[in-house]
C-alpha cells in the first residue's frame, strides 16, 4: 500500500520526505511526481512503508501536521485510475 502526501512545499526533496517518514518505520520508496513541461514538483508525493502498522502510524501522526509552513494532507493513496485512449475534442 502507498501513502499519499499532499500540500507539500515545492522545496521538499525525496530525502526530506524519507527522513520524516522514517521516524515511523522502514521506508521502502518515496516518489515526488514532477510536471512534464516544467520539471517542477507537483506539490504531492507518495511514500511506501514496510508494514501496514507503520503506514497507519505515519498517517495518524502526520495528517494535518505543519511542515515547511504548510499543513500536510496524509492518507492512504487511492489506486491509480486507468486513463482511456480518449482523444481531446472528440465525443462519442
Amino acid at each position: 500500500m502507498s501513502i499519499y502526501v499532499g500540500n507539500l512545499s515545492y522545496e521538499v526533496s525525496e530525502e526530506d520526505l524519507n527522513e520524516v517518514f522514517a521516524q515511523y518505520g522502514s521506508v521502502r520508496r518515496v516518489q515526488l511526481p514532477t510536471d512534464r513541461e516544467t520539471g517542477r514538483m507537483r506539490g504531492f508525493g507518495f511514500v511506501e512503508m514496510e508494514t501496514l502498522t507503520q503506514e497507519e502510524a505515519a498517517i495518524a501522526a502526520l495528517d494535518g501536521a505543519e511542515w515547511y509552513g504548510r499543513s500536510l494532507k496524509v492518507n492512504k493513496a487511492k489506486p491509480r485510475e486507468e486513463r482511456g485512449s480518449s482523444r481531446r475534442g472528440s465525443y462519442r
